[in-house]
């Protein structure tokens, strides 16, 4: 899609103009593959706030016919040591990129001082974080991939539970490698990430990773997990029951179901990041558990499974339409077992776009 793509580098140019820079020197994978679409794992790019005549993309020989089909729309240079080559063509054409900005945050200080002596006649400036800041707002099409990403997860968890998939007998390991498994059958890529699954007790573990404990009747389930298509991640957390829960399971499910709802509701363009923390975190806390929430609240999503916007008590900025974030209370009750339930979804102008669809009612397996 070289459109949507140079519709970007469009929107970049309007930072760089800001920024006072003639160029940016991008070396971030995951900022090129926003900007030109190229999904290889060698690359930089050099991007000219005038136009797309003076802005080149460099690649190694392994990628000769992939970059071709993916970034069919820039000059193309073929050499391994590509932002070093990049900034040799930007020392040889001084004039037009005689101020160049780079990513200050994924450059090292022995990387930042072999780039200043390579570009003659150049001056490097620091420029962190301006493709992320465009990176927060999310156009359709990394919606649509979202929603595909959020649809295979859904799916799998369906299918899963459709099959027996979860219940006693089987492990922790079990349950994650078939559901990981059943993500691919339905569309991913890959995982967003190593899945969660976490029984017992061990479901008061926020980050627990899957191990050969074998799920006994009464276990909570917590499963938090993600899709990932065209590079974009999704992410999910549902918590089941083995069995019929006992009265204080549901009664902290009845509350996490709440506090997420709230935190939901809350979302919506110029919403402070905080305050959409405080709204879910204040329902848990009225229920004298606000010491077993220990994390924030939710964040950004997208090609990063963790990126900026950051819901949480420390968390600065204020929503817009078009962000995409997660919604994930959580109680924890050491030695007992803990519930969270987390959505991913889109700031709409209306109301929140859920993304995730699987249902939020207690599931009793």
């Amino acid at each position: 899609m070289p459109e949507i793509h140079s519709h970007r580098r469009e929107a970049l140019r309007q930072l760089l103009q800001q920024a006072g820079v003639d160029a940016l020197l991008v070396t971030d994978l995951l900022n090129i593959r926003y900007l030109t679409g190229f999904t290889g794992s060698n690359a930089a790019l050099l991007l000219h706030a005038g136009d797309d005549e003076r802005t080149v993309f460099c690649t190694d020989g392994r990628y000769l016919t992939q970059s071709a089909a993916e970034v069919p729309d820039l000059e193309r240079v073929i050499d391994r040591a590509s932002a070093v080559a990049l900034l040799k063509r930007a020392g040889e054409h001084a004039a037009s990129y005689r101020s160049t900005g780079f990513e200050s945050h994924y450059v090292s200080v022995e990387d930042y001082e072999a780039f200043a002596a390579l570009a003659d006649g150049v001056e490097l400036h620091r420029a962190p974080g301006l493709v992320e800041q465009l990176r927060l707002v999310k156009d359709e099409s990394e919606i649509a991939a979202l929603r595909k990403a959020c649809e295979a997860a859904d799916r799998a968890l369906a299918e899963l539970l459709e099959r027996g998939g979860i219940r006693p007998g089987r492990t922790e390991r079990e349950v994650a490698r078939d559901l990981e498994n059943l993500m691919l059958d339905h569309g991913s890529s890959g995982p967003s990430f190593d899945s969660i699954v976490a029984a017992g007790a061990n479901s008061a573990i926020p980050h627990h990773r899957p191990t050969g404990y074998v799920l006994a009747q009464g276990d909570f389930v917590k499963l938090d997990f993600g899709a990932t298509v065209d590079g974009y991640h999704s992410d999910m957390t549902r918590t089941l029951v083995l069995g019929e829960p006992a009265d204080w399971q549901r009664e902290l499910y009845d509350l996490v179901a709440r506090s997420q709802a709230t935190g939901v509701a809350a979302v919506a363009p110029a919403a402070g990041t905080k305050d959409v923390d405080k709204a879910a975190r204040q329902v848990i806390e009225d229920a004298g558990h606000g010491e077993e929430f220990t994390h924030g609240l939710g964040h950004g999503v997208g090609l990063h499974i963790h990126e900026a916007p950051r819901l949480a008590k420390t968390g600065d900025g204020t929503l817009a339409a078009g962000m995409t974030v997660t919604v994930e209370p959580g109680v924890y009750l050491a030695g007992r077992g803990g519930v969270r339930i987390e959505d991913t979804l889109v700031v709409r102008d209306s109301a929140p776009e859920l993304l995730t669809l699987s249902s939020k009612e207690l599931v009793v397996v």
